[in-house]
């Protein structure tokens, strides 16, 4: 009996450790994409107009973009076109290169994959100091194929078609010991700042990866976090985790 009463314990301090209070954003509807890092918030909507969020104001930013992303390498973002545009002092510059989806969570780079899921990474150097079409912008191209890619303090982190995870350790220069796999599937993958790591599978199920530390980057194993409804997209920044769900209602959450 008391066996039993202590694994009935365990199991509930490890819901419990899990459990997230969710409420419902209602003052943006019909959000596509988001993503937060350094305490900013960026999202674009199904019209692919794109958003910073300001306080509890969604602020709308010039032109039209169906992926944004915000972190240590700045304000990044691609159109339905694939054209590549950084935040710079109020308005979009572009950058060249095409991709369809990048993230600037990385020590101050910038990763993407583009239509044929080529893996690319620019440099810090380059990625701080792009300002307009006379900086120089020396995309590398990286091994294998992803369609979704993020990268964070420990590492960056990627699915490719058939929803299989990888991992890869890149450096500034974009210097890295290529792909290692990691266990499950998902269909999007996001890194914070902090560098844990959640994402969301075909099945529109939300998941976080469990033990990440600088010598663990791999984490050891992955926990659902329940949400009551199909998700699409997550990102997660200083204790707050931002969801869309399938039907284009953002949730944010607390743990």
């Amino acid at each position: 009996m008391r066996a039993t009463a202590a694994v009935l314990l365990v199991l509930c301090l490890l819901t419990i450790s899990h459990a997230w209070d969710c409420r419902e954003v209602v003052n943006i509807k019909n959000l596509m994409q988001i993503d937060a890092g350094l305490g900013q918030v960026v999202a674009t909507d199904t019209s692919q107009i794109p958003y910073y969020l300001v306080g509890d104001k969604w602020i709308r930013m010039p032109g039209y973009l169906k992926h944004i992303t915000v972190g240590p390498a700045g304000i990044w973002g691609v159109n339905k076109d694939y054209a590549i545009y950084k935040y710079v002092a109020g308005n979009w510059v572009q950058a060249a290169g095409l991709l369809k989806q990048l993230d600037a969570g990385g020590d101050q780079f910038v990763v993407g994959a583009n239509m044929d899921d080529t893996p690319y990474c620019l440099t810090s150097s380059a990625t701080v100091g792009y300002k307009g079409p006379g900086s120089p912008l020396p995309w590398t191209g990286l091994p294998g194929a992803v369609k979704y890619y993020s990268c964070g303090p420990f590492g960056c982190w990627a699915v490719n078609k058939n929803d299989d995870i990888y991992l890869m350790s890149l450096n500034q220069d974009c210097q890295n010991k290529g792909w290692s796999h990691i266990d499950g599937k998902l269909s999007m993958i996001e890194v914070a700042t902090d560098g844990s790591v959640f994402g969301v599978n075909s099945a529109g199920s939300v998941y976080t990866r469990d033990g990440i530390t600088a010598s663990k980057p791999e984490g050891t194993g992955w926990s659902n976090i329940p949400m009551g409804m199909l998700m699409g997209h997550v990102t997660y920044d200083l204790g707050r985790l931002w969801v869309v769900s399938k039907s284009a209602v953002t949730m944010v959450c607390t743990h």
